[in-house]
């Protein structure tokens, strides 16, 4: 329930707060082509070359920008500092200090709508969000009390579960958010934003459960929970398992910041020409984007009958990148719902190296270890927030899909890293087996 509050909270906000700024700089700029409501002429064949639309463009993926940075730089330094704090204390005060947070960006956010307030406001939202750990601490709070609750065996498909429950909870705000926002405008859907963000917090204080069973009283501001992150990293034994401890991280990171980069530009390239969508179809969109989360599930659980974890995420792959393919050459609705279709499978990668991740590591270092993948996420959102809305106005004027063609040609690192993984480890068995197999007379 925390989770799906908090993500129905973020999926509201996220395709609201892009919306709202398109056409709030597109007023201040005396832009009166077509906006999110209203796409009527924008697919004529000048549209898309409109300067003043292109201008508009430019300026709220550069506010995206700011807002993200701000936001991801903050939380990076935050989330590694709560994380492993939650180790002792446990994993309640980590989760109700980031639904705080998300609701204070929300209060803020209502200000700036209610009051006309300068859009810069939007980024002291998210700042104070992000001190107090913003959504990815959520996150790692989350998939550190599965990791407290479940043994190694079923902790792939556990993890997958709680992956499902984004896409509920975005498949709602989503379409719910889109109808919403085209019937009553922008304020009343971001009360619910503010709404869903205090009953996060409240659950987590009153409904919860605590999953670390023995808490003990511990400083919050210690470089010592930092230490506890890099040792990962770099303690001297089991020297295999901390070497597929960086590469899984490092083909987590990137697999994310393409999620994540790509995830920032759908509003604003459907928004634009030739696509032109309204708030409904946005809506739409937003949603066929989650339902890869319901649908990765499935397919997750069929897959795993017949094929390791690795091969699973391989397909996953392999779906996310012709998925993304088709969308940058989308120049029609039918092709872009064709792009979100051919994703269905795009999120059976990540709750694989999730759970690979956790087994690597003994069980009084899981929040250690979520501390350290929420650092990644960090980190890598802070990547994707620079990159993918910094290459978007920049590639308008020869390939508009660009980034996402560019994000599908990334996704083959961690593809390759992961099969190298299984492979290397496929011929270490079978040598240690043959070893085994020996003899001393063969010997």
């Amino acid at each position: 329930p925390l989770l799906f509050l908090a993500t129905l909270s973020l999926g509201l906000q996220g395709p609201l707060a892009t919306q709202y700024l398109w056409d709030r700089l597109g007023t201040e700029r005396g832009y009166s082509g077509p906006n999110a409501s209203s796409p009527a002429g924008c697919g004529n064949g000048s549209a898309g070359d409109d300067p003043l639309r292109q201008e508009v463009e430019v300026l709220v993926a550069h506010w995206n920008l700011y807002i993200n940075l701000g936001g991801f730089f903050v939380g990076l330094f935050s989330v590694t500092l709560f994380g492993p704090w939650s180790d002792s204390v446990g994993r309640r005060p980590a989760l109700i200090l980031p639904a705080v947070g998300m609701a204070v960006q929300a209060a803020i956010y209502l200000l700036v709508m209610y009051l006309q307030l300068h859009v810069g406001y939007f980024l002291l939202g998210r700042i104070l969000s992000g001190l107090m750990g913003d959504y990815n601490l959520i996150l790692a709070s989350c998939f550190a009390y599965v990791a407290d609750t479940s043994d190694k065996h079923a902790r792939t498909f556990r993890v997958a579960i709680l992956e499902a429950c984004l896409g509920i909870a975005g498949m709602v705000a989503s379409i719910g958010g889109g109808q919403w926002r085209k019937a009553q405008g922008y304020i009343n859907p971001f009360w619910l934003v503010l709404a869903a963000s205090l009953a996060a917090a409240l659950y987590a204080a009153f409904g919860l459960q605590e999953s670390v069973k023995q808490q003990k009283p511990a400083k919050l501001f210690t470089l010592s929970h930092y230490k506890a992150v890099y040792r990962l990293y770099t303690a001297p034994e089991q020297l295999s398992s901390r070497r597929k401890l960086a590469l899984y991280s490092l083909a987590f990171f990137l697999l994310v910041m393409v999620h994540f980069g790509t995830r920032d530009l759908f509003v604003l390239y459907e928004l634009g020409s030739p696509l032109c969508w309204a708030a409904d179809l946005i809506g739409f969109g937003s949603a066929a984007s989650y339902l890869a989360y319901l649908s990765s599930l499935g397919g997750l659980r069929l897959l795993q009958l017949c094929l390791e974890d690795t091969w699973v995420a391989e397909i996953g792959l392999i779906s996310n990148i012709s998925g993304l393919v088709v969308i940058s050459l989308a120049t029609t609705t039918p092709l872009m719902f064709t792009g979100y279709g051919i994703l269905f499978l795009s999120m059976a990668a990540t709750p694989v190296i999730r759970a690979k991740l956790s087994k690597l590591v003994s069980e009084t270092e899981q929040g250690a270890l979520f501390a350290s993948v929420a650092c990644v996420e960090g980190l890598c959102s802070l990547v994707a927030t620079g990159l993918f809305n910094s290459l978007y106005p920049a590639s308008l004027h020869f390939m508009r899909g660009f980034p996402f063609l560019f994000g599908a040609i990334i996704l083959l690192i961690p593809a390759a890293i992961i099969g190298w993984i299984e492979i290397w480890d496929s011929d270490h068995d079978y040598n240690h087996f043959s070893d085994a197999s020996l003899s001393p007379a063969d010997g």
